[in-house]
């Protein structure tokens, strides 16, 4: 009899690095619940997983919403089983320098980055502890360390490494892993958005990244989500309250 697999949530996961998480997870045969604000932009991960023989749902969701993650967490249980393994992923971008950034520039994304990991992350510790075993893994960013135009966007980061650090410490006796991935430059529709609004030609924007980058090319979807993959893994019940940058280099 086939063991079950165990079930993993991705917020945002409708494109970027969260569909290419989801993408992984599911290969490394986890079935998935692809979370996203629209049921309908989540189901695009989903058709690519199960066409490559995974298993997978799609679920809309607020993830700055408290009802709405409950619901969210409960259908997912019902659906798949109970989550063991939670990527926080969810995010948006306000950016602008300090004068000029709104209260809702600021709010939006504390409450998608911020707010929203923590829903998410306290509606599946529940599963996970009563199970013994469970993998939260939040996306943070090199630009926790300080980003010019981002004083919400970096703020929100750094605050995600604090809470990866709690939940660590917190949820270690349960058999719980909490870790943050923070990726330097990333080619995704966000970064792209970044480089529209500093008016670059996206490939001349990543070109110049890449200059500034160790390794000397850009970062995709998939490098973030092969890090992933080992943190939400079997093997890595060891390593916990850590941030990994994912840069190219220290950090980009």
């Amino acid at each position: 009899m086939a063991e079950t697999p165990r079930v993993a949530i991705v917020t945002g996961g409708a494109r970027g690095i969260g569909a290419a998480t989801a993408r992984r997870l599911a290969a490394d045969g986890r079935a998935v619940a692809v979370v996203d604000l629209k049921e309908s932009d989540a189901q695009g991960a989903v058709d690519l997983i199960t066409a490559d023989g995974g298993k997978a749902v799609a679920v809309g969701a607020d993830v700055s919403d408290a009802d709405q993650v409950a619901a969210a967490v409960s259908q997912v249980a019902e659906r798949l089983g109970p989550p063991q393994i939670l990527v926080n992923n969810a995010g948006v971008i306000r950016d602008n320098l300090l004068f000029k950034m709104s209260d809702d520039d600021w709010d939006t994304v504390m409450n998608v980055h911020l707010r929203g990991s923590f829903l998410m992350s306290r509606a599946a510790q529940e599963h996970m502890t009563s199970q013994g075993w469970g993998r939260i893994v939040s996306l943070s960013s090199t630009s926790a360390l300080g980003n010019r135009g981002q004083a919400n966007y970096s703020t929100a980061k750094a605050g995600l490494q604090g809470l990866t650090k709690t939940l660590a410490i917190e949820l270690g006796k349960f058999g719980v892993t909490a870790n943050a991935v923070a990726p330097g430059f990333i080619e995704t529709d966000m970064t792209k958005a970044t480089a529209e609004r500093v008016g670059m030609d996206f490939e001349e924007f990543k070109a110049a990244a890449a200059a500034q980058i160790p390794v000397r090319r850009a970062g995709r979807p998939e490098d973030i989500a092969a890090t992933v993959s080992f943190l939400a893994g079997e093997e890595a019940g060891f390593v916990s309250g850590q941030v990994v940058y994912v840069a190219g280099g220290p950090r980009d």
